[in-house]
């Protein structure tokens, strides 16, 4: 008898222990999102308490660059990521072979032009610098909202592709600088104009109705680069990921935007 419990004993400890290796990674009721400090990670906390309810645990990590946050999203680190629009995305994976997707859209941020040296687009002196962020995606939506307000010409076709190269027109010899996103609030008292992204203009303090103008919420720009959740290939479907987009599509997050940002961040119709 004592030899044949030890042997149901030791026969049910074995399946325990391949239930427990067997166990899949979708399973996992900790998501950890990677998110820039303003607005997402403020958004995310408003998701949390919707998580919780549905039995997910969020962690979230704060990042101060856009590259970081996508790596650790490839080399599985991050579960998801929370702070590109999907024209960043696609640049960002042709250009280091990383195979993330998007998973659905939750706000967009009107990109705005900010007094500088200049405090009106009617005052600025010819061959003043304007500053535009550097990378591919977000110069071209910063030059197209110059281009708008007719500050310079783009050349037709030229579209969210545009670069400093397009520009067809500038009668006024403006100086495009190129900086890196998270410089250009820091650094308005050097140019005449900056053209901001949303979150940074949110993390320094300015409203989006001190800009000298912003986008349309109609315009292609607006409808292009909505910010989304983005995760590895494959990973989209995982239950995990469905509540956190879910629940960053809520009312609740939805009222939340509106009521706190207003107008520069806007969520998603």
């Amino acid at each position: 008898m004592k030899k044949f419990l030890s042997v149901l004993l030791a026969s049910s400890l074995l399946v325990l222990s391949l239930a427990g290796c067997n166990k899949s990674p979708s399973e996992s009721k900790t998501i950890t999102v990677g998110a820039s400090a303003t607005p997402h990670a403020e958004i995310l906390k408003v998701v949390k308490p919707i998580l919780e309810k549905e039995g997910y645990t969020l962690n979230v990590k704060v990042y101060d660059d856009y590259v970081l946050p996508n790596t650790a999203t490839e080399d599985g680190e991050l579960d998801a990521n929370y702070f590109q629009h999907k024209p960043y995305l696609d640049s960002f994976n042709k250009k280091n072979n990383t195979h993330l997707v998007s998973v659905g859209a939750v706000h967009y941020e009107p990109y705005g032009i900010y007094a500088g040296t200049a405090s009106s687009l009617t005052n600025v002196p010819d061959g003043s610098k304007i500053s535009v962020p550097n990378d591919p995606s977000n110069e071209a939506r910063a030059l197209q909202l110059l281009a708008a307000q007719k500050l310079i010409t783009i050349r037709d076709g030229a579209g969210l592709s545009a670069t400093k190269n397009d520009i067809s027109a500038n009668p006024h010899h403006y100086d495009i600088v190129e900086m890196d996103a998270a410089v250009i609030p820091k650094s308005r008292d050097s140019v005449a104009l900056s053209v901001i992204n949303g979150n940074y203009a949110i993390g320094a303090g300015l409203k989006v109705s001190q800009a000298l103008a912003t986008e349309d919420k109609d315009s292609e720009a607006a409808k292009t680069y909505a910010n989304i959740v983005a995760v590895k290939k494959g990973n989209e479907e995982k239950p995990a990921i469905q509540a956190l987009i879910k629940a960053l599509q809520s009312q609740e997050v939805k009222n939340y935007i509106a009521k706190t940002y207003d107008g520069a961040v806007v969520a998603i119709s």
